[in-house]
């Protein structure tokens, strides 16, 4: 029997390997399978190249669960071990200087990507012992057992072993029973191992027995993993059917995707994959951390932020490169010079792809389009490179539901939508049917209206807005229809400034309180065909509050109010009644008011024109108070207008319908008011 010490310089090694290096404890059984499915492929290449001469036989690795005695042994028939191997790659770990080394990396020991071949010691992190029964593929080796208890110290004797290969057995510690469930083990097998190269084998395949009315072992081995992917094959030698069932079998639940691309290179580095396009449409959040990162077929992570661009991480699928650098754990990539070549080539792949499938069958490609266009619109506002790319076969659909390239749509609306100022205007609705009636005031200008409905609309609006040249965005329903697109200067009421003035505050007195709502009031001449009322958002207050969901920094903009412009059309007769019942139930009593006003108004003109002759200093006790008094004349007299304007509009049902008729077009008239709307329509028609 031999014994002796790991070759390390501090006793620490083992509480680091648990606490620090692998930061999750699941992956020792990846890495025990993972090792024994190396040593099966290393024998087959010396078999492939004549340095082993031998049978092969079943090279099946084994993985077995004794829970009375608290083991996981994990089993292959490789290459094996001498003594003086496991002298070499078990009890020298590959680094010198451990205690730099701790003092380095003690806040975060994942930095040590890739340098130390410690895979073997994470079966420490679940084990409070772990042996080693192997024996060499080389003529006349005899068979060793390596055992440790998680010190430094270990046994190494002779062992009984009638075939080459290696037995690892891990005696579970106290705290990680739930490796010891048979779920738990089928589950991370089914994680980590499902494609390695190599079958492997947990336990023994069921089926139904009609004596024991249960399910009970055959004699047939339960081979958990595929060990021949499909990213492996040549894509000459699959079928679209091949594709959707792998996708499938990586994506139970999922829809069948759009399309997908086969990734395979071997040059400047190594990589093979299938990436697939799934049906978005919304919700970008639930779509990430789809794509499976492999290294050779073991699995290593879904979190693959760091070896795509983010946009891409809403696609699905497999990457497998041996070339992505990992660190001891495989758990953590290393952004590198390689990762971003890898993520260049990725990047190039998709777009091309797309842009083939646009110009090869663009019925297809427009049909997929809003499935297409969340993953479209992601990829062009985060990274730059990709709109120069997308630009060719990104697209705009109108509410008619056609499809148009950037440039296509432009030379479309080129002749129709300048505005005075020879700015492009795009009209866009984001609900056909919310905004029916300002898209129909467009299409009846001749005006062409995208729909713009996706998650990632309202940002990309921004972007095109810099990308296109001269050009703007307006949603249909953000101005009344002739400032949409203004031609020319607007028209002037026939209205007095009086006029226009009572009128705004007839209908402004009898606006509904509405939670985060402001409305202004304003009269404009639109026309005796023009609705007499209409409700519009100012275009650039509602982007912010819009934006304000997807960028940080900006939330105070959604906790403003929704600012509403209430736009009285002077034209329209229901207005002009309004106006002169106004004045015929109202002159009388705002004839001395308004005489009063004036007087108070021209007063304090007076007075604010003589004391602006005088500095802050030589103005009197007496200025200020005359000043104050005047002042509040004037608006104890506006507060009596105001008065008698409100007590004639709140007894108006023409001033309520066309308010009510207005917010209901807007999907704003709700509740009690909704009702009090129904039954005043009743009583109109009567």
């Amino acid at each position: 029997m031999q014994k002796g010490n790991i070759g390390v310089t501090t006793e620490n090694i083992f509480p680091v390997i648990k606490k620090f290096l692998y930061s999750d404890h699941e992956i020792f059984l990846r890495e025990m399978v993972s090792n024994a499915v190396d040593a099966t492929q290393k024998l087959k290449t010396l078999a492939q190249q004549g340095e082993f001469k031998g049978e092969l036989g079943d090279l099946t690795v084994h993985v077995s669960l004794d829970k009375e005695k608290g083991t996981i042994t994990i089993s292959d028939r490789g290459i094996g071990m001498t003594e003086e191997e496991i002298d070499k790659y078990i009890n020298q770990i590959a680094f010198s200087g451990v205690n730099d080394f701790l003092e380095k990396y003690k806040d975060n020991a994942n930095n040590i990507i890739g340098h130390f071949g410690l895979g073997f010691y994470s079966s420490f992190m679940v084990s409070k012992k772990v042996e080693i029964v192997t024996k060499s593929y080389k003529e006349g080796a005899k068979a060793v057992k390596w055992s440790c208890d998680g010190s430094p110290a270990y046994e190494i004797d002779e062992a009984e072993r009638d075939d080459r290969g290696s037995d690892i057995i891990l005696y579970i510690d106290d705290d990680c029973k739930e490796f010891l469930e048979k779920e738990k083990i089928q589950q991370l097998l089914t994680k980590y191992c499902k494609f390695m190269a190599v079958p492997i084998a947990f336990g023994k395949k069921q089926e139904w027995s009609s004596e024991k009315k249960e399910m009970v072992d055959t004699e047939q081995d339960n081979i958990i993993n595929d060990s021949e992917p499909l990213w492996t094959k040549a894509p000459s030698t699959l079928k679209d059917e091949d594709y959707k069932q792998f996708y499938r079998t990586l994506y139970p639940m999922s829809d069948e995707p759009m399309f997908w691309i086969h990734l395979n290179v071997d040059y400047p580095f190594n990589l093979t994959g299938i990436l697939y396009f799934p049906r978005i449409k919304s919700n970008i959040d639930l779509q990430r951390n789809k794509i499976q990162l492999y290294c050779n077929q073991v699995f290593v992570t879904d979190q693959v932020e760091g070896i795509v661009p983010e946009f891409l991480t809403l696609l699905h699928g497999v990457i497998d490169s041996p070339d992505i650098p990992l660190n001891v754990s495989r758990s953590y990539l290393q952004s590198d010079r390689e990762v971003k070549k890898i993520s260049t080539y990725i990047t190039k792949k998709v777009a091309d792809r797309l842009q083939s499938i646009f110009k090869e069958d663009r019925k297809q490609y427009e049909e997929k389009w809003d499935d297409l266009k969340l993953f479209i619109n992601y990829g062009m506002l985060s990274e730059e490179n990709f709109y120069d790319r997308a630009k060719d076969f990104a697209l705009l659909k109108d509410v008619e539901g056609k499809h148009f390239t950037f440039e296509e749509y432009k030379t479309l609306i080129e002749s129709s939508q300048k505005d005075k100022d020879d700015m492009l205007v795009y009209l866009y609705a984001t609900d056909k049917e919310e905004q029916y009636s300002y898209i129909q005031a467009a299409k009846d200008k001749g005006y062409s209206v995208l729909l713009l409905d996706g998650q990632l609309d309202v940002p990309a609006i921004q972007m095109l807005e810099q990308k296109f040249e001269k050009s703007r965005f307006t949603r249909v329903d953000s101005d009344i229809i002739d400032r949409l697109i203004v031609k020319s200067d607007a028209p002037k009421t026939n209205l007095t400034e009086d006029e226009s003035a009572n009128l705004s505050q007839v209908f402004r007195s009898q606006m509904p309180k509405i939670e985060k709502t402001e409305f202004m009031v304003e009269v404009q001449s639109l026309g005796e065909s023009q609705r007499p009322v209409v409700i519009t958002q100012n275009e650039w207050m509602r982007r912010m509050k819009e934006m304000s969901r997807f960028q940080q920094g900006m939330s105070f903009y959604g906790q403003m109010p929704d600012s509403m412009n209430l736009v009285l059309n002077a034209d329209h007769p229901l207005v002009k009644r309004v106006l002169d019942d106004c004045k015929s139930n109202t002159e009388e009593a705002l004839k001395p008011i308004e005489a009063e006003l004036k007087g108070q108004e021209a007063r304090l003109a007076a007075i604010r024109q003589q004391q602006e002759k005088k500095k802050a200093d030589e103005l009197t006790q007496d200025d200020k108070d005359m000043k104050a008094e005047t002042e509040k004349a004037v608006e104890e007299q506006k507060q009596k207008k105001e008065s008698v304007l409100n007590g004639f509009a709140a007894g108006n049902a023409i001033v309520h319908q066309l308010i009510d008729l207005a917010l209901l077009q807007n999907g704003m008239l709700k509740g009690e008011a909704l009702d009090k709307f129904l039954k005043r329509s009743v009583d109109l028609i009567k």
